[in-house]
């Protein structure tokens, strides 16, 4: 109706005014009566208003006083919910002003020289402390910046600003990076060193995240393309980060260290620089997430003879010295993953070690937990740390004459160079990549270069992968002049191939002629044909027993062609120094391939020639393999036939070592294996032999005593002819003087 709801400054009237002139208590019999005579309006318009419910909620307001003016307290009704409405309003308004009012006292006690430089400016609400709250508020004042720190300041804010780059921390596509790059005319300006920094940055942090045991070969070589010598902070860092965060790769990290140690020896020791560092500060602090994790990487790099041996002892010398349940701890896992190299390089070390662990558990002042784990240590040594070797032959990268060890110990002075973090502005810049992608040439071969070249062309933009703009696909200086250039397969991509096809042709031939036929038109070089004779001897190994099908395609190809011979000659000699490598099926197999050649003539039996069985020149193994090809020729040919054979008269010379005669106990020796094995009817030569054996050592005495007497006998004439010859030339002589 024709209410009106009263304004702030109406209402601040009224506070405080309920005594006087009326006041507050006519104000509101006055807004009262005219809200029943607009709520009796109402109701004559409205058929529902007789509810109580509707005139409860009808927008009208109590009548609160009494008709002095006075509040009485019955008959009150709720104020209209516009006038609600305005009150709220009034209240926000009148805190926001309040607020602002606080703003401008606390921003009036700033200095004012601090309110003329925008990054000086007071920000924040200033907080008082409990005696200026109590106090009133007039507690110390803020203490004014001095020159020098405003002009640090300034000059720290004027550095950021002008180091940074449109790339800083935002996301850009390649195809606007490569834009922004070839825009850039000046290689050695700071802001394109900046950019080259952000992407060695990510490049090498995508490498460290994304290797694992199979695609370690792989990253080594991507990381070495990257300029390691610049971002060895860089990479530094990223790898000791993503250890930290995963514990279980550390010794994949491990391995990667240790190629890029051979190559560039200060990043590997400058990461275990930072790693002793990190230790270090770990054992201070008691942090035990981040000293596990040091440790195993301590752990990792002494198994890839990074370190050595000398920091691991002095690990654990620090950790059991005085022990306690967290260090102990730390010291059984750094020994499981370190014990097996420790084992191996320094014994008496090892032993000192688990003396100290044995006399820990026996004094019992540990928790029971640690406890069960020095127990499971010494389950793992009685196992030679079978579940924890200290290299797994996936990770074996590194020869061990290319193996550069750092000495650093736990208590010398340590440099972590941790300016290599972060971005330095390079005056030789352009100099030093130049050097850098030599050092990647000479490390990588021509690969680097091409790689380098479809860098560029990523880089400027181009999508042509025919590389027009580099050198990738010009061919070399001389086979340009005209001449003839030789390539060299070092890869063995051609011998697996051929390998391939030769097992397949195996594999699928019905029979051993079909099989020859195949493997006669499959063309092959000279100088491959031990290939057929390796893969031969490979498919017939693998068999659960021997197949005569391998013995008769052997002898169809040593009748083909005598290169053949020869090959399964020298293969015969080869299996037999190799044959302790083999388990006893293969062993059999293998022998049974050689008794069918052997029998069928197919290869000559001078081969036999390389054996000499003697105890000190046979293994089991080897011992197996002779029998089991000697029973198997017996089988073919027959005992009567393989004696006369060995005895034959040409061929006795190659069979000395069959049948050795130059010592006795050989001899026995031969005998007893040859009966052993069921062909005592070999052994009659090698039994007469050692029959007749005293009686021609006698004999053979005899022969020396007897020469040494006929040489006494000669030498005692000769003497006894020149003292007669003497003693009658001086009777002469004694003549001559009484004459």
């Amino acid at each position: 109706g024709d209410y009106e709801s009263p304004s702030p400054e109406r209402k601040r009237r009224h506070i405080g005014s309920s005594g006087e002139e009326g006041g507050r208590g006519t104000r509101v019999a006055k807004r009262g009566e005219r809200a029943r005579r607009s709520s009796s309006r109402e109701r004559s318009h409205t058929p529902l208003s007789s509810s109580p419910h509707r005139r409860r909620r009808s927008s009208a307001v109590s009548d609160s006083t009494d008709g002095e003016g006075h509040d009485s307290g019955y008959g009150r009704r709720r104020r209209p919910r516009s006038s609600r409405r305005d009150d709220d309003r009034h209240r926000a308004t009148s805190s926001d002003s309040r607020r602002s009012v606080r703003r401008s006292r606390e921003s009036s006690q700033v200095d004012s020289s601090d309110d003329e430089d925008p990054t000086l400016r007071y920000r924040g609400r200033r907080r008082r402390s409990s005696e200026e709250r109590g106090s009133g508020g007039q507690g110390r004042e803020k203490k004014p910046r001095s020159d020098m720190d405003r002009m640090k300041l300034r000059a720290a804010v004027a550095k950021e600003k002008e180091t940074d780059t449109k790339t800083g921390g935002l996301y850009i596509p390649p195809w606007r990076l490569a834009l922004m790059k070839k825009s850039m005319s000046d290689k050695s300006s700071k802001e394109y060193q900046r950019m080259t920094w952000d992407a060695l940055r990510k490049s090498i942090n995508g490498l460290i995240n994304k290797v694992n045991v199979i695609n370690v070969q792989n990253i080594i070589p991507e990381l070495i393309a990257e300029n390691l010598v610049r971002g060895r902070g860089l990479f530094v860092r990223s790898v000791m980060k993503a250890q930290s965060v995963s514990p279980v790769f550390t010794h994949i990290y491990s391995a990667v260290i240790a190629v890029v140690n051979t190559k560039f020896p200060e990043i590997g020791e400058l990461l275990l620089m930072r790693v002793i560092d990190q230790f270090r500060k770990s054992f201070k602090r008691n942090d035990k997430p981040n000293l596990l994790a040091s440790t195993r990487f301590i752990a990792h790099l002494l198994n890839q003879q990074v370190a050595g041996e000398v920091l691991g002892l002095q690990v654990l010398e620090l950790l059991l010295t005085n022990p306690t349940d967290d260090s102990v701890e730390v010291a059984v896992m750094f020994t499981k993953e370190f014990g097996a190299m420790l084992q191996e390089i320094s014994p008496a070390g090892f032993r000192y070690v688990f003396d100290r662990f044995r006399g820990i558990l026996h004094e019992g002042t540990i928790d029971r937990r640690v406890q069960y784990m020095i127990e499971g240590l010494f389950a793992a040594q009685k196992q030679n740390f079978a579940e924890h070797p200290a290299i797994i032959p996936e990770l074996d990268l590194v020869e061990e004459e290319d193996q550069i060890t750092h000495e650093v110990g736990l208590d010398d002075e340590i440099d972590t160079q941790e300016t290599l973090n972060y971005f330095n502005v390079d005056e030789n810049f352009a100099e030093n990549e130049a050097k850098y992608a030599a050092i990647k040439k000479e490390l990588l071969g021509g690969e680097s270069e091409s790689e380098d070249d479809g860098d560029d062309e990523d880089d400027d933009g181009d999508d042509d992968g025919d590389g027009s703009g580099s050198d990738v696909g010009a061919p070399p200086a001389s086979a340009a002049a005209g001449g003839t250039m030789e390539i060299e397969d070092r890869t063995s991509t051609d011998a697996i191939k051929l390998r391939l096809k030769i097992y397949l042709t195996i594999m699928s031939s019905l029979d051993f002629e079909e099989c020859a036929h195949k493997l006669r038109l499959l063309q092959i070089k000279p100088g491959q044909e031990h290939e057929i004779v390796t893969m031969l001897f490979e498919c017939c190994s693998q068999e659960r027993t021997y197949i005569r099908f391998y013995g008769l395609l052997s002898q169809r190809m040593c009748n083909l062609d005598r290169v053949y011979q020869e090959l399964f000659d020298e293969a015969f000699q080869e299996q037999y120094t190799t044959i302790h490598r083999f388990e006893t099926n293969k062993i059999r197999n293998i022998a049974k391939l050689f008794a069918h050649l052997f029998h069928t003539d197919a290869i000559p039996w001078t081969a036999l020639g390389y054996i000499r069985l003697t105890e000190a020149d046979t293994t089991a193994s080897s011992r197996i393999f002779i029998k089991i090809l000697f029973q198997e020729i017996a089988e073919y040919m027959g005992l009567r036939k393989l004696n006369e054979r060995l005895t034959d008269e040409y061929l006795a010379a190659n069979f000395s070592g069959l049948f050795p005669k130059d010592n006795p106990k050989n001899t026995r020796f031969a005998i007893n294996f040859w009966t052993s094995i069921g062909l005592g009817g070999l052994t009659d030569g090698l039994r007469e032999y050692l029959r007749m054996a005293p009686k021609l050592i006698m004999q053979q005495k005899a022969l020396e005593g007897s020469s040494s007497s006929s040489v006494s006998s000669t030498s005692t004439s000769s003497s006894s002819v020149s003292s007669s010859s003497s003693s009658s030339s001086l009777s002469s002589s004694s003549d001559s003087e009484s004459d």
